[in-house]
């Protein structure tokens, strides 16, 4: 009896201590865990998780807000990079969206080998510029003039490349419709020349300089007009576009018939592009502009099948591509004598003259 008043007094003294606790602590409600509370290692898993997931979140957000929520999205680029035959062509690839004021930025940045075009690149297609070029700046002045400001491991390429670099450069960023030359730096200080092979930089680069060009040997390039012509050609089952810069002997009234004598005859000596021209094509009638579009009248031979009056894609293209390049063409309107409607390969007519857009992505800085 004793031992069993003891422990009843004991108890009853814990149980006055314990609630006189509880009453002490009711205020501090967050000590107070739910009643159906979970062990602390699975919680902490679990809050780990969730702040995992809330950030994540959040950061997409930023990277919509700064894209104007587009972070998902990719744009159509044009990139010149080097051909397997080592001539200079772009391609078209989808490039994620980064915002409207470093998309050339980005474009610079596709051009560097082992850069992040490396695992986009076409089958037989290199990027140009020396690895671990970085772009530390750009700069579109009024004047359609971008400065590129590059790192000194610009600088760590071959003689013999220097030119395919400054066309890659140079028509990548003149794809956009602001933008008329390239100016180079290197770690802030202004080139006057390249620093391999002395090319003369001073004045800027520009399409005007020309592309893969062929042709001069025989030429009196002081009476003669640089003209790019656009051949396609092949590899691997990849179709695409070479730029040919060739030189055209003919006075200013007489250039676009002298232009479309040149894509008819080919690009000569140079046989990494295709001949897409009948050879007995020709002009029946003078070409006229009005209001930027050029109308040009061919004989029958022009076309691959006179009986439905098609005319194949490739010549189109190469028409187009190459005539919408003079700076007064901004549309072509291809005729064929004694034919009142062409088609394409397709069978769809042309109804109205074929602009360089058809072919091409375009848009400002």
């Amino acid at each position: 009896m004793l031992k069993r008043g003891i422990l009843l007094t004991g108890a009853l003294i814990f149980f006055i201590i314990l609630t006189g606790c509880f009453q002490g602590e009711q205020s501090l409600e967050e000590m107070d865990p739910p009643q159906d509370a979970e062990a602390v290692d699975n919680l902490e898993e679990e809050v780990t998780t969730e702040d995992t997931e809330a950030v994540e979140d959040d950061e997409s957000d930023v990277n919509e807000e700064e894209t104007g929520g587009i972070a998902d999205e990719t744009n159509p680029r044009e990139l010149y990079l080097l051909d397997s035959n080592g001539m200079v062509a772009s391609q078209t690839l989808e490039l994620p969206s980064p915002g409207s004021k470093e998309v050339a930025t980005q474009v610079v940045e596709y051009l560097v080998k082992g850069g992040p075009v490396t695992s986009m690149l076409p089958n037989g297609f290199q990027a140009v510029l020396p690895e671990g070029t970085e772009v530390l700046g750009l700069n579109l002045q009024e004047d359609g003039t971008i400065v590129v400001d590059l790192s000194e491991e610009f600088e760590n390429y071959e003689a013999e490349n220097e030119l395919n670099i400054l066309e890659s450069m140079t028509y990548t960023l003149t794809q956009f419709d602001n933008v008329q030359k390239m100016q180079l730096m290197i770690n802030g200080h202004p080139q006057e020349e390249m620093p391999v092979n002395g090319t003369p930089i001073r004045e800027g680069y520009s399409r005007a300089n020309g592309i893969n060009i062929t042709g001069t040997d025989t030429l009196d390039l002081v009476s003669s007009n640089a003209v790019t012509i656009h051949y396609p050609t092949e590899h691997n089952e990849n179709r695409y576009y070479v730029p040919v810069t060739q030189y055209v002997n003919s006075d200013n009234d007489e250039m676009f018939g002298s232009i479309v004598e040149e894509m008819i005859q080919g690009p000569g000596l140079n046989t990494n592009v295709t001949h897409v021209f009948n050879a007995q094509t020709e002009l029946t009638d003078t070409p006229t502009l009005e209001d930027g579009v050029l109308e040009l009248v061919f004989s029958e031979d022009v076309l691959t099948d006179t009986e439905q009056a098609m005319i194949s894609d490739e010549v189109m293209e190469t028409i187009v591509r190459t005539l919408t390049g003079q700076q007064s063409v901004d549309a072509v309107d291809v005729k064929v004598e004694n034919m009142d409607q062409l088609v394409n390969e397709n069978g769809e007519t042309y109804d109205e003259p074929v602009t360089g857009q058809s072919f091409l992505p375009s848009e400002k800085l």
